[in-house]
């Protein structure tokens, strides 16, 4: 790690989080429907005696799973218990079985684990003083390189040291439960935006409440279809549309016993079939004084990257929202963590090369922008972007940025914004913060130091970074002496 602009100290916290391909969730696994059928036919020729034999030596090898494994058995036996050639009622011993052959484990961070995001954890309860407890983020990558979010507890004391609590060996996916409730008006907005606003929408909408369920939306469509002569509604772009647009709206929820490193994001949405990447975690302060956490990411169905909206305040239950407006479309927005102004502030980088500032008056709507940055010393000059969300300080907004320079080489830099206002620029490193050092080069991708989110804690800018897309470290630095590095030279 290299030092540039006179700042005193910057101090590696001598831990790593490593990719670990022992780390394992259950996910399904289902080929064509023909093969279903013999799957299942041949699991049927097995005698009872056998079956038990079978399903007591899987048991056996999963340890401490039984129990999880149980339940996931028995919800993939039902996703295939269609392909049954009787109404003959089945022993659990055979039913767990069956679904066991069509489960699949998966290492879901067997390839990486990068692109780290702090915040302050929603339990600070029994630290030492001057302690706080936070919420690593981390992008982990695996089999295919399908991305998901994944998390991790740790503590930083007064002094700015840092401990990460060790990771369960099993995690577990959410599971997926319908948007509670659609609002009509945002939901007719989203449709407007992805040109989606026709006449067959029109009725379909028409035909709905001012908050409306999955399953309302669906019966909706089901009634309409009908009435205009649509035998496949499937087949139907506008239809189509619609349920991708609800599909892409969801939440997601753990049990409050599952510890915070067993639970795992994983792709659910049409838009996310390929990954979701680089999340950028805030606590924000709503007008009233409440606290929500956000964050953004990207969502990747293996051809087009758009950005999301995430919301949780607890980590255990997540609200997953699109967002929409010419000005949001580009990977790698943050949210300032409150309003200013009266308005919703976040930054963005649409023309893939300069950083732009965003207002709204609506957190899932955005559609003008303003040049804020550009790529102005030679480590930036293929382009600029941010590493999370911007931490507010006395002095200003405090934005940690990355820089690609030749050989595509990632930095990560630091800019102050004022406070009040923020599209001024007050203060600006010259040289990067951190640059890859030789034992950070290599990797799934070489020369690349990255972060997408830091925060300040007892006068100490606390920031997690990503070495070269493979694992991911942490470093600190004095606020006030960074502060003064950014400034000194104006």
């Amino acid at each position: 790690m290299q030092l540039h602009d006179g700042i005193a100290t910057v101090r590696h916290a001598h831990l790593m989080l490593r990719p670990d391909v022992s780390r394992v969730l259950f996910r399904p696994f289902h080929p064509d429907s023909l093969r279903e059928l013999k799957i299942v036919s041949r699991v049927m020729s097995l005698s009872e005696e056998q079956s038990q034999q079978r399903l007591a030596e899987l048991l056996e090898d999963l340890e401490e799973r039984d129990g999880q494994a149980k339940g996931y058995f028995l919800e993939q036996f039902e996703a295939v218990s269609s392909n049954l050639l009787t109404d003959e009622v089945l022993s659990d011993t055979r039913k767990l079985l069956i679904g066991a052959y069509f489960t699949q484990q998966y290492s879901f961070e067997s390839a990486a684990l990068f692109n780290p995001s702090l915040v302050p954890h929603p339990d600070q309860s029994g630290l030492p003083p001057g302690s706080l407890r936070f919420v690593v983020s981390l992008r982990a990558t695996g089999e295919g390189h399908l991305s998901s979010i994944t998390f991790r507890c740790g503590i930083v004391d007064a002094d700015g040291n840092i401990e990460i609590e060790a990771a369960t060996r099993f995690v577990t996916a959410p599971r997926l439960v319908p948007m509670a409730a659609y609002d009509k008006l945002l939901f007719e907005r989203k449709l407007q935006e992805i040109g989606c606003e026709t006449e067959l929408s029109k009725l379909i909408m028409e035909s709905l409440e001012d908050t409306f369920s999955f399953d309302a939306l669906q019966s909706s469509i089901d009634l309409i279809s009908r009435r205009v002569g649509i035998t496949n509604p499937d087949d139907h772009p506008d239809l189509r549309a619609i349920l991708l647009l609800a599909r892409s709206n969801y939440e997601v929820g753990f049990s409050p016993g599952q510890s915070l490193s067993a639970r795992v994001i994983f792709p659910q949405a049409p838009t996310e079939s390929a990954g979701m990447e680089d999340a950028r975690f805030v606590l924000f302060r709503e007008d009233n004084g409440s606290r929500v956490y956000y964050a953004t990411y990207t969502a990747y169905d293996g051809r087009v990257a758009i950005p999301q909206l995430l919301e949780t305040a607890d980590f255990l239950n997540f609200k997953m929202s699109t967002l929409n407006g010419r000005a949001i479309a580009n990977k790698g927005v943050a949210l300032f963590p409150r309003k200013i102004n009266g308005c919703y502030v976040m930054l963005s980088r649409h023309d893939n090369e300069n950083i732009h500032l965003m207002f709204s008056d609506s957190l899932h709507f955005w559609h003008k922008s303003q040049l804020l940055l550009k790529p102005t010393y030679s480590w930036e000059f293929v382009q600029m972007g941010n590493c999370g969300s911007p931490i507010e300080t006395e002095a200003g907004w405090l934005v940690l940025s990355h820089g690609v320079g030749p050989l595509r080489k990632y930095s990560i830099g630091a800019f102050l914004l004022d406070r009040d206002d923020p599209a001024r620029v007050i203060g600006r490193l010259r040289h990067p913060l951190l640059t890859p050092n030789e034992a950070e080069r290599a990797g799934y991708v070489p020369n690349v130091v990255y972060s997408c989110g830091a925060m300040v804690h007892n006068g100490v800018l606390v920031l997690p970074y990503a070495m070269s897309d493979s694992a991911s470290t942490f470093a600190t630095v004095r606020l006030a002496d960074l502060l003064n590095a950014m400034t000194s030279h104006l």
